[in-house]
Parts: C-alpha cells; sequence; structure tokens
C-alpha cells in the first residue's frame, strides 16, 4: 500500500493566498464567521472571554507554511506576539 497524503484546497486565513495541504497537518485557526476573528478576540485585538454560541458557529480555517514561518520568525526577532496594522488582514 503506498504512502497516502490527502490533500485539499485552501485560503490562507492570514494572506488569503489559495494553497494545497494535508488537513492532518496544516496549521488551524478557529474563525468566527459572523466577525471574522478568533473566538474571544476583539476588533480592537483585546482578549475577552468567548462566549458559547461564537465557539459554536466558529469553523477551522487553514493558514498556509509560509504565513506560520512568517509568524514564528517575528516572534522570535521580536520576542512580540505578531500583530496586523490594520484588521482585518487586507484581502487579496
Amino acid at each position: 500500500m503506498a504512502d497516502e497524503h490527502a490533500e485539499t484546497t485552501g485560503r490562507c486565513y492570514a494572506c488569503k493566498r489559495t494553497f494545497s495541504y494535508d488537513p492532518k497537518e496544516v496549521e488551524l485557526f478557529l474563525i468566527d464567521p459572523e466577525t471574522g476573528l478568533p473566538p474571544g478576540i476583539t476588533f480592537f485585538g483585546s482578549l475577552r472571554p468567548a462566549k458559547p454560541e461564537s465557539v459554536a458557529r466558529s469553523a477551522d480555517e487553514p493558514v498556509c507554511p509560509d504565513c506560520v514561518d512568517k509568524a514564528k520568525r517575528f516572534h522570535e526577532e521580536s520576542n512580540q506576539p505578531p500583530h496586523w496594522d490594520s484588521w482585518p488582514p487586507s484581502k487579496n
């Protein structure tokens, strides 16, 4: 039996680029479709308790390896969490 990798195509949550990935190995973010943000994060970037209904309607969104690497490099170089100049990130 050959080593099989299930591949699917999706859009990166951060950069909006379409990419192919293995659903078992890709980095995922839980995103509330009503706000476009992870549950518990405000439009100002501050944290708040996530409401159960927000978590219930949320879905996992993939993040491409390039964006994961950029976030890791940024964190290593600045010792600060990643942030965006504008929110939500621009749509490409």
